[in-house]
Protein backbone atom coordinates (compact mmCIF):
# COMPACT_ATOMS: atom_id res chain seq x y z
CA UNK A 1 0.00 0.00 0.00
CA UNK A 2 2.89 2.30 1.00
CA UNK A 3 4.29 2.03 -2.55
CA UNK A 4 0.74 2.47 -4.45
CA UNK A 5 0.15 6.07 -2.25
CA UNK A 6 2.30 7.87 -4.57
CA UNK A 7 0.76 6.90 -7.69
CA UNK A 8 -2.92 6.86 -6.49
CA UNK A 9 -2.05 10.38 -5.59
CA UNK A 10 -0.33 11.13 -8.72
CA UNK A 11 -2.85 9.78 -10.93
CA UNK A 12 -5.42 11.80 -9.28
CA UNK A 13 -3.56 15.19 -9.75
CA UNK A 14 -2.98 14.65 -13.29
CA UNK A 15 -6.75 13.38 -13.39
CA UNK A 16 -7.66 16.90 -11.92
CA UNK A 17 -5.54 18.55 -14.10
CA UNK A 18 -6.62 16.94 -16.91
CA UNK A 19 -10.25 18.54 -16.58
CA UNK A 20 -8.66 21.91 -17.61
CA UNK A 21 -6.65 20.21 -21.00
CA UNK A 22 -8.21 21.58 -24.04
CA UNK A 23 -9.30 18.86 -26.52
CA UNK A 24 -6.89 18.09 -29.28
CA UNK A 25 -6.97 20.14 -32.82
CA UNK A 26 -8.34 18.69 -35.29
CA UNK A 27 -6.63 18.18 -38.84
CA UNK A 28 -7.98 20.88 -41.48
CA UNK A 29 -9.54 20.01 -44.31
CA UNK A 30 -7.34 21.79 -46.90
CA UNK A 31 -8.63 21.81 -50.55
CA UNK A 32 -7.51 19.51 -53.20
CA UNK A 33 -8.31 21.02 -55.87
CA UNK A 34 -7.81 24.28 -57.74
CA UNK A 35 -10.15 26.59 -59.18
CA UNK A 36 -9.03 26.24 -62.62
CA UNK A 37 -12.93 26.34 -64.11
CA UNK A 38 -13.21 27.66 -67.15
CA UNK A 39 -9.81 27.78 -68.27
CA UNK A 40 -9.49 25.04 -71.05
CA UNK A 41 -6.31 22.04 -71.20
CA UNK A 42 -5.29 19.66 -73.82
CA UNK A 43 -6.01 16.26 -73.19
CA UNK A 44 -2.37 14.90 -74.64
CA UNK A 45 -0.47 17.99 -72.69
CA UNK A 46 2.42 16.39 -70.39
CA UNK A 47 3.67 18.34 -67.88
CA UNK A 48 6.82 19.83 -67.05
CA UNK A 49 10.04 17.83 -66.02
CA UNK A 50 12.90 19.02 -64.19
CA UNK A 51 15.11 20.00 -66.95
CA UNK A 52 12.21 21.43 -68.85
CA UNK A 53 14.49 23.90 -71.17
CA UNK A 54 15.92 21.10 -73.03
CA UNK A 55 12.67 20.65 -75.23
CA UNK A 56 14.12 23.51 -76.84
CA UNK A 57 17.21 21.88 -77.53
CA UNK A 58 19.56 24.93 -77.61
CA UNK A 59 22.98 23.47 -76.16
CA UNK A 60 23.96 27.35 -75.01
CA UNK A 61 20.77 27.65 -72.60
CA UNK A 62 21.79 24.51 -71.30
CA UNK A 63 24.99 25.11 -70.09
CA UNK A 64 23.25 28.67 -68.43
CA UNK A 65 20.78 26.73 -66.42
CA UNK A 66 23.71 24.32 -65.53
CA UNK A 67 25.75 27.35 -64.43
CA UNK A 68 22.41 28.89 -62.60
CA UNK A 69 21.88 25.70 -60.64
CA UNK A 70 25.44 25.43 -59.51
CA UNK A 71 25.78 29.02 -58.02
CA UNK A 72 23.26 31.19 -58.15
CA UNK A 73 22.97 33.57 -55.05
CA UNK A 74 19.06 33.59 -54.69
CA UNK A 75 19.23 29.43 -54.57
CA UNK A 76 22.33 29.82 -51.91
CA UNK A 77 19.92 31.57 -49.73
CA UNK A 78 17.17 29.06 -49.90
CA UNK A 79 19.91 25.62 -49.82
CA UNK A 80 20.76 27.87 -46.26
CA UNK A 81 17.05 28.40 -44.71
CA UNK A 82 16.24 24.55 -45.95
CA UNK A 83 19.60 23.30 -43.98
CA UNK A 84 18.62 25.84 -40.56
CA UNK A 85 15.06 24.16 -40.75
CA UNK A 86 17.25 20.13 -40.87
CA UNK A 87 19.34 21.55 -38.04
CA UNK A 88 16.32 22.63 -35.72
CA UNK A 89 14.93 18.72 -36.11
CA UNK A 90 18.75 17.93 -34.19
CA UNK A 91 17.77 20.21 -31.77
CA UNK A 92 14.36 19.22 -31.02
CA UNK A 93 15.33 15.27 -31.30
CA UNK A 94 17.80 16.41 -28.59
CA UNK A 95 15.56 17.69 -25.80
CA UNK A 96 13.96 14.53 -24.89
CA UNK A 97 15.98 11.06 -23.64
CA UNK A 98 18.53 10.44 -21.76
CA UNK A 99 21.35 13.71 -19.94
CA UNK A 100 24.45 12.86 -18.91
CA UNK A 101 26.32 15.99 -17.04
CA UNK A 102 29.88 15.76 -15.84
CA UNK A 103 30.92 18.14 -12.97
CA UNK A 104 34.24 18.76 -11.65
CA UNK A 105 34.40 21.62 -9.00
CA UNK A 106 37.25 23.00 -6.19
CA UNK A 107 36.05 25.80 -3.84
CA UNK A 108 38.10 27.71 -1.07
CA UNK A 109 35.93 28.98 1.42
CA UNK A 110 36.09 30.92 4.68
CA UNK A 111 33.54 30.67 7.64
CA UNK A 112 32.01 33.56 8.96
CA UNK A 113 33.11 34.01 12.62
CA UNK A 114 29.32 34.96 13.34
CA UNK A 115 27.49 32.08 11.30
CA UNK A 116 25.28 29.19 12.76
CA UNK A 117 28.32 26.97 13.35
CA UNK A 118 31.46 29.49 14.39
CA UNK A 119 34.64 28.38 13.59
CA UNK A 120 36.37 28.01 17.02
CA UNK A 121 34.01 25.00 17.45
CA UNK A 122 35.13 23.54 14.26
CA UNK A 123 38.78 24.17 14.38
CA UNK A 124 39.46 25.96 11.45
CA UNK A 125 37.99 29.05 9.47
CA UNK A 126 39.48 28.12 6.19
CA UNK A 127 38.78 24.99 4.39
CA UNK A 128 38.87 23.36 0.81
CA UNK A 129 35.54 21.91 -0.75
CA UNK A 130 35.83 19.15 -4.00
CA UNK A 131 33.28 18.11 -5.76
CA UNK A 132 33.44 15.34 -8.82
CA UNK A 133 30.22 13.63 -10.20
CA UNK A 134 28.17 12.87 -12.68
CA UNK A 135 24.20 13.30 -12.52
CA UNK A 136 21.63 11.80 -15.04
CA UNK A 137 18.03 12.82 -16.00
CA UNK A 138 15.60 11.12 -17.91
CA UNK A 139 12.50 12.33 -19.07
CA UNK A 140 9.55 9.94 -19.74
CA UNK A 141 8.12 11.49 -22.97
CA UNK A 142 4.64 9.42 -21.84
CA UNK A 143 2.48 12.33 -23.82
CA UNK A 144 4.31 12.57 -27.27
CA UNK A 145 5.63 16.08 -26.22
CA UNK A 146 9.27 15.48 -27.62
CA UNK A 147 7.58 13.46 -30.57
CA UNK A 148 5.55 16.21 -31.94
CA UNK A 149 8.11 19.06 -31.17
CA UNK A 150 10.43 16.58 -33.83
CA UNK A 151 7.23 15.99 -35.99
CA UNK A 152 6.66 19.80 -36.06
CA UNK A 153 10.60 20.79 -36.62
CA UNK A 154 10.30 17.68 -39.89
CA UNK A 155 7.58 19.34 -41.37
CA UNK A 156 8.85 22.43 -41.24
CA UNK A 157 12.40 21.16 -42.89
CA UNK A 158 10.25 19.72 -45.91
CA UNK A 159 8.50 23.25 -46.25
CA UNK A 160 12.18 24.41 -46.88
CA UNK A 161 12.82 21.73 -49.02
CA UNK A 162 9.70 23.02 -51.34
CA UNK A 163 10.55 26.86 -51.23
CA UNK A 164 14.10 25.12 -52.17
CA UNK A 165 12.87 23.92 -54.88
CA UNK A 166 10.23 26.64 -55.78
CA UNK A 167 13.26 29.06 -55.50
CA UNK A 168 15.20 26.99 -58.69
CA UNK A 169 11.71 26.75 -60.47
CA UNK A 170 12.07 31.00 -60.12
CA UNK A 171 15.17 30.70 -61.09
CA UNK A 172 15.35 28.64 -63.82
CA UNK A 173 12.18 30.49 -65.51
CA UNK A 174 13.87 33.52 -65.34
CA UNK A 175 17.36 32.24 -67.45
CA UNK A 176 15.05 30.80 -69.96
CA UNK A 177 13.17 33.64 -70.32
CA UNK A 178 15.99 36.78 -70.20
CA UNK A 179 17.85 34.29 -72.13
CA UNK A 180 15.16 34.52 -75.32
CA UNK A 181 14.27 38.24 -74.44
CA UNK A 182 18.47 38.35 -75.40
CA UNK A 183 17.81 36.24 -79.14
CA UNK A 184 14.70 38.62 -79.41
CA UNK A 185 16.32 41.65 -79.24
CA UNK A 186 19.31 40.43 -81.18
CA UNK A 187 16.71 39.85 -84.28
CA UNK A 188 15.58 43.38 -83.74
CA UNK A 189 18.65 45.14 -83.78
CA UNK A 190 19.78 42.97 -87.15
CA UNK A 191 15.88 44.27 -88.88
CA UNK A 192 16.55 48.17 -86.62
CA UNK A 193 20.13 47.94 -88.92
CA UNK A 194 18.28 47.06 -92.38
CA UNK A 195 15.65 49.71 -91.58
CA UNK A 196 18.36 52.44 -90.77
CA UNK A 197 20.55 51.98 -94.22
CA UNK A 198 16.65 51.87 -96.01
CA UNK A 199 15.81 55.38 -93.84
CA UNK A 200 19.52 56.31 -95.40
CA UNK A 201 18.59 55.46 -98.91
CA UNK A 202 14.93 57.06 -98.36
CA UNK A 203 16.41 60.61 -97.47
CA UNK A 204 19.42 60.70 -99.98
CA UNK A 205 16.72 60.13 -102.64
CA UNK A 206 14.82 62.77 -100.57
CA UNK A 207 17.58 65.49 -101.07
CA UNK A 208 18.44 65.09 -104.50
CA UNK A 209 14.81 65.72 -105.85
CA UNK A 210 14.85 68.75 -103.57
CA UNK A 211 18.57 69.45 -104.99
CA UNK A 212 16.93 69.56 -108.45
CA UNK A 213 13.99 71.15 -107.09
CA UNK A 214 11.55 68.16 -107.61
CA UNK A 215 10.42 67.82 -104.03
CA UNK A 216 9.81 70.41 -101.46
CA UNK A 217 12.76 70.71 -98.81
CA UNK A 218 9.92 69.66 -96.32
CA UNK A 219 10.80 66.22 -97.69
CA UNK A 220 14.31 66.14 -96.75
CA UNK A 221 13.17 67.27 -92.73
CA UNK A 222 10.68 64.82 -92.89
CA UNK A 223 13.35 62.02 -94.16
CA UNK A 224 15.71 62.94 -91.53
CA UNK A 225 13.38 62.49 -88.73
CA UNK A 226 12.26 59.11 -89.85
CA UNK A 227 15.99 58.06 -90.55
CA UNK A 228 16.45 59.92 -86.39
CA UNK A 229 14.05 57.54 -85.40
CA UNK A 230 15.37 54.15 -87.17
CA UNK A 231 18.70 55.21 -85.53
CA UNK A 232 16.91 55.86 -82.29
CA UNK A 233 15.43 52.42 -82.30
CA UNK A 234 18.87 50.83 -83.36
CA UNK A 235 20.63 52.69 -79.99
CA UNK A 236 17.56 51.70 -77.81
CA UNK A 237 17.92 47.61 -78.86
CA UNK A 238 21.70 47.77 -78.22
CA UNK A 239 20.90 49.26 -75.36
CA UNK A 240 18.44 46.63 -74.20
CA UNK A 241 20.52 43.99 -75.05
CA UNK A 242 23.30 44.95 -72.75
CA UNK A 243 21.01 45.39 -69.90
CA UNK A 244 19.35 41.48 -70.73
CA UNK A 245 23.07 40.61 -70.67
CA UNK A 246 23.63 41.97 -67.46
CA UNK A 247 20.67 40.55 -65.63
CA UNK A 248 21.20 37.15 -66.90
CA UNK A 249 24.92 37.51 -65.45
CA UNK A 250 23.23 38.68 -62.16
CA UNK A 251 21.05 35.53 -62.12
CA UNK A 252 24.17 33.28 -62.76
CA UNK A 253 25.93 35.31 -59.93
CA UNK A 254 28.49 36.50 -62.55
CA UNK A 255 30.54 39.58 -63.95
CA UNK A 256 28.50 40.12 -67.51
CA UNK A 257 31.75 40.21 -69.24
CA UNK A 258 31.96 36.11 -68.00
CA UNK A 259 28.30 35.90 -70.10
CA UNK A 260 29.21 35.10 -74.14
CA UNK A 261 26.68 34.77 -76.06
CA UNK A 262 25.98 33.96 -79.59
CA UNK A 263 22.54 34.87 -81.82
CA UNK A 264 20.24 31.82 -82.51
CA UNK A 265 16.61 31.86 -84.50
CA UNK A 266 13.81 31.79 -81.43
CA UNK A 267 12.06 28.18 -80.91
CA UNK A 268 8.34 27.98 -81.13
CA UNK A 269 6.25 27.33 -78.50
CA UNK A 270 4.98 23.58 -77.78
CA UNK A 271 3.50 23.60 -73.75
CA UNK A 272 -0.07 23.47 -73.51
CA UNK A 273 -2.08 23.40 -70.57
CA UNK A 274 -2.75 19.55 -69.20
CA UNK A 275 -6.47 18.81 -69.15
CA UNK A 276 -5.97 17.33 -65.27
CA UNK A 277 -4.98 20.93 -64.15
CA UNK A 278 -7.28 21.47 -61.85
CA UNK A 279 -6.76 17.93 -59.99
CA UNK A 280 -2.87 17.81 -60.15
CA UNK A 281 -1.88 21.14 -59.67
CA UNK A 282 -1.65 20.89 -55.76
CA UNK A 283 1.00 18.72 -55.89
CA UNK A 284 2.98 19.86 -58.91
CA UNK A 285 3.23 23.51 -56.86
CA UNK A 286 6.49 23.77 -54.77
CA UNK A 287 4.85 26.82 -52.59
CA UNK A 288 1.78 25.15 -52.74
CA UNK A 289 3.68 21.88 -51.00
CA UNK A 290 5.69 24.11 -48.57
CA UNK A 291 1.72 26.06 -47.52
CA UNK A 292 0.71 22.56 -46.72
CA UNK A 293 3.53 21.54 -44.16
CA UNK A 294 3.82 24.25 -42.56
CA UNK A 295 -0.20 23.65 -41.67
CA UNK A 296 1.41 20.14 -40.54
CA UNK A 297 4.31 21.89 -38.56
CA UNK A 298 1.42 24.55 -37.06
CA UNK A 299 -0.73 21.27 -36.10
CA UNK A 300 2.09 19.67 -34.48
CA UNK A 301 3.05 22.94 -32.68
CA UNK A 302 -0.57 22.85 -31.49
CA UNK A 303 -0.16 19.44 -29.87
CA UNK A 304 3.18 20.53 -28.11
CA UNK A 305 1.15 23.74 -26.98
CA UNK A 306 -1.60 21.17 -25.27
CA UNK A 307 1.24 18.42 -24.52
CA UNK A 308 2.53 21.67 -21.95
CA UNK A 309 -0.99 20.34 -19.90
CA UNK A 310 0.01 17.25 -19.02
CA UNK A 311 2.49 16.34 -15.93
CA UNK A 312 6.11 16.26 -16.54
CA UNK A 313 7.63 13.22 -15.01
CA UNK A 314 11.34 11.95 -14.88
CA UNK A 315 14.01 10.43 -12.99
CA UNK A 316 17.53 11.92 -11.83
CA UNK A 317 20.35 10.80 -10.75
CA UNK A 318 24.09 11.58 -9.44
CA UNK A 319 26.77 9.38 -8.72
CA UNK A 320 30.56 11.22 -7.42
CA UNK A 321 32.76 12.42 -5.07
CA UNK A 322 32.70 15.43 -2.22
CA UNK A 323 35.44 16.22 0.29
CA UNK A 324 36.51 18.80 1.89
CA UNK A 325 39.89 17.22 2.61
CA UNK A 326 40.76 17.57 -1.08
CA UNK A 327 43.66 14.70 0.12
CA UNK A 328 40.41 12.05 0.40
CA UNK A 329 38.44 13.11 -2.13
CA UNK A 330 39.52 9.89 -3.94
CA UNK A 331 38.78 7.39 -0.71
CA UNK A 332 35.83 5.59 -0.60
CA UNK A 333 34.70 7.14 2.20
CA UNK A 334 34.08 10.30 0.08
CA UNK A 335 31.31 8.62 -2.29
CA UNK A 336 28.30 10.33 -2.79
CA UNK A 337 24.86 9.43 -4.71
CA UNK A 338 20.70 9.94 -5.34
CA UNK A 339 18.25 8.61 -7.36
CA UNK A 340 14.66 9.72 -7.20
CA UNK A 341 11.77 10.63 -9.65
CA UNK A 342 10.42 14.13 -9.87
CA UNK A 343 6.97 15.39 -11.21
CA UNK A 344 6.25 18.48 -12.51
CA UNK A 345 2.51 19.19 -12.92
CA UNK A 346 1.65 22.91 -13.78
CA UNK A 347 -1.66 23.82 -11.06
CA UNK A 348 -1.49 27.14 -11.53
CA UNK A 349 0.45 28.80 -14.45
CA UNK A 350 -1.54 32.61 -14.54
CA UNK A 351 -2.84 31.56 -17.31
CA UNK A 352 0.54 31.01 -19.50
CA UNK A 353 -0.46 27.07 -20.84
CA UNK A 354 -4.19 28.41 -22.17
CA UNK A 355 -2.51 31.78 -23.87
CA UNK A 356 0.03 29.64 -25.65
CA UNK A 357 -2.02 26.81 -26.89
CA UNK A 358 -4.95 29.80 -28.00
CA UNK A 359 -1.71 31.09 -30.09
CA UNK A 360 -0.71 27.70 -31.50
CA UNK A 361 -4.69 28.04 -32.57
CA UNK A 362 -4.32 31.03 -34.08
CA UNK A 363 -0.90 29.77 -35.68
CA UNK A 364 -2.24 26.94 -36.99
CA UNK A 365 -5.00 29.41 -38.70
CA UNK A 366 -2.96 31.72 -40.53
CA UNK A 367 -1.39 28.88 -41.98
CA UNK A 368 -4.37 27.07 -43.30
CA UNK A 369 -5.21 30.60 -44.80
CA UNK A 370 -1.70 30.97 -46.21
CA UNK A 371 -2.80 27.64 -47.84
CA UNK A 372 -5.64 28.40 -49.20
CA UNK A 373 -4.32 31.99 -50.80
CA UNK A 374 -1.25 29.95 -52.02
CA UNK A 375 -3.70 27.73 -53.99
CA UNK A 376 -6.11 30.65 -55.53
CA UNK A 377 -2.91 32.17 -56.32
CA UNK A 378 -1.29 29.18 -58.08
CA UNK A 379 -4.85 29.13 -60.17
CA UNK A 380 -4.88 32.67 -61.16
CA UNK A 381 -1.03 32.05 -62.09
CA UNK A 382 -1.75 29.23 -64.38
CA UNK A 383 -5.16 30.92 -65.70
CA UNK A 384 -3.37 33.93 -66.38
CA UNK A 385 -0.45 32.35 -68.69
CA UNK A 386 -2.59 29.65 -70.41
CA UNK A 387 -4.88 32.33 -71.40
CA UNK A 388 -1.92 34.80 -72.31
CA UNK A 389 -0.36 32.27 -74.80
CA UNK A 390 -3.29 31.57 -76.19
CA UNK A 391 -3.82 35.32 -76.63
CA UNK A 392 -0.24 35.88 -78.16
CA UNK A 393 -0.88 32.89 -80.53
CA UNK A 394 -4.24 34.00 -81.72
CA UNK A 395 -2.44 37.13 -82.66
CA UNK A 396 0.78 35.27 -84.45
CA UNK A 397 -1.91 33.34 -86.46
CA UNK A 398 -3.56 36.58 -87.25
CA UNK A 399 -0.30 38.47 -87.76
CA UNK A 400 1.35 35.73 -90.72
CA UNK A 401 -1.35 37.55 -93.38
CA UNK A 402 0.13 41.02 -92.47
CA UNK A 403 3.73 39.48 -93.04
CA UNK A 404 2.18 38.22 -96.74
CA UNK A 405 0.71 41.34 -97.93
CA UNK A 406 3.90 43.30 -96.97
CA UNK A 407 5.89 40.76 -98.65
CA UNK A 408 3.63 41.30 -101.49
CA UNK A 409 3.58 44.76 -102.06
CA UNK A 410 7.54 44.77 -102.08
CA UNK A 411 7.04 42.52 -104.91
CA UNK A 412 4.79 44.34 -106.46
CA UNK A 413 6.87 47.46 -105.81
CA UNK A 414 10.25 45.81 -107.10
CA UNK A 415 8.23 44.47 -110.18
CA UNK A 416 7.26 47.85 -111.08
CA UNK A 417 10.65 49.00 -110.62
CA UNK A 418 12.33 46.31 -112.89
CA UNK A 419 9.56 47.82 -115.65
CA UNK A 420 10.33 51.40 -115.12
CA UNK A 421 6.93 52.65 -114.30
CA UNK A 422 8.35 53.85 -111.01
CA UNK A 423 11.86 54.97 -109.07
CA UNK A 424 13.15 53.22 -106.07
CA UNK A 425 11.25 55.16 -103.55
CA UNK A 426 7.71 52.96 -103.13
CA UNK A 427 10.17 49.89 -103.39
CA UNK A 428 12.15 51.25 -100.31
CA UNK A 429 8.74 52.35 -98.55
CA UNK A 430 7.09 48.83 -99.26
CA UNK A 431 10.89 47.40 -97.59
CA UNK A 432 10.49 49.27 -94.30
CA UNK A 433 7.12 48.24 -93.75
CA UNK A 434 7.85 44.74 -94.61
CA UNK A 435 10.78 45.18 -91.75
CA UNK A 436 8.31 47.22 -89.73
CA UNK A 437 5.90 43.65 -89.78
CA UNK A 438 8.80 41.15 -89.46
CA UNK A 439 9.98 42.93 -85.77
CA UNK A 440 6.35 42.75 -84.83
CA UNK A 441 6.36 39.47 -85.69
CA UNK A 442 9.57 38.74 -83.34
CA UNK A 443 8.05 40.81 -80.60
CA UNK A 444 4.79 38.29 -80.61
CA UNK A 445 7.52 35.24 -81.27
CA UNK A 446 9.02 36.37 -77.96
CA UNK A 447 5.91 36.99 -76.11
CA UNK A 448 4.86 33.86 -76.70
CA UNK A 449 7.93 32.45 -75.65
CA UNK A 450 7.93 34.50 -72.39
CA UNK A 451 4.22 33.00 -72.00
CA UNK A 452 5.74 29.38 -72.15
CA UNK A 453 8.11 29.86 -69.97
CA UNK A 454 5.93 31.74 -67.54
CA UNK A 455 3.02 28.95 -67.52
CA UNK A 456 6.08 26.46 -66.92
CA UNK A 457 6.85 27.58 -64.13
CA UNK A 458 3.07 27.83 -63.09
CA UNK A 459 2.79 24.60 -63.62
CA UNK A 460 5.35 24.05 -61.15
CA UNK A 461 8.38 24.08 -63.08
CA UNK A 462 9.06 20.44 -63.11
CA UNK A 463 8.62 19.56 -59.22
CA UNK A 464 6.95 16.22 -58.12
CA UNK A 465 8.24 14.66 -61.70
CA UNK A 466 11.46 13.67 -60.56
CA UNK A 467 13.22 13.18 -57.36
CA UNK A 468 11.20 16.88 -55.89
CA UNK A 469 8.65 15.21 -54.39
CA UNK A 470 7.16 14.85 -51.21
CA UNK A 471 8.61 11.19 -50.13
CA UNK A 472 12.01 12.91 -51.24
CA UNK A 473 11.90 16.10 -49.44
CA UNK A 474 11.07 14.17 -46.21
CA UNK A 475 14.00 12.02 -46.38
CA UNK A 476 16.25 14.51 -46.84
CA UNK A 477 14.83 16.78 -44.22
CA UNK A 478 15.44 14.20 -42.11
CA UNK A 479 18.84 13.52 -42.97
CA UNK A 480 22.02 14.58 -41.22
Amino acid sequence: MRTLRPLLIVAGVTALAGCAIPPRPQAPALTTAAPLAGVSGTVAAAWPDQVWWQRYHDEQLDALESRALAGAPTLAVARARFDEAVRAIDVAAGEGGLDINANAQVQRERLSEHGLIPPKFLGFTWYNQGDLNLSFKYDFDFWGRKGHAVAAATDRARAGSAERDAATAMLTSAVADTYFSWQATQQRVALAGELTTVQERMRAIAAARARQEIDSPDLVLQSDAQLAAAREQAALLAGTAEIQRAALAALLGVAPADVELKARDLPQPSALLPANASLDLIARRADVAASRWRVEAALRDADVARDAFYPDISISALLGLQSIDLGKLFSAGSRTMSIGPALHLPVFDNGKLHARFGASQAALQLAIADYDAAVVDAAREVATQALTLQQVQARQHEHVAQVAAAENLLKSAQARENRGVIDARPVLAAAAELQRQRDAEIQLDAAALSAEIALTKALGGGYGSGTHNDSNAASGATSP
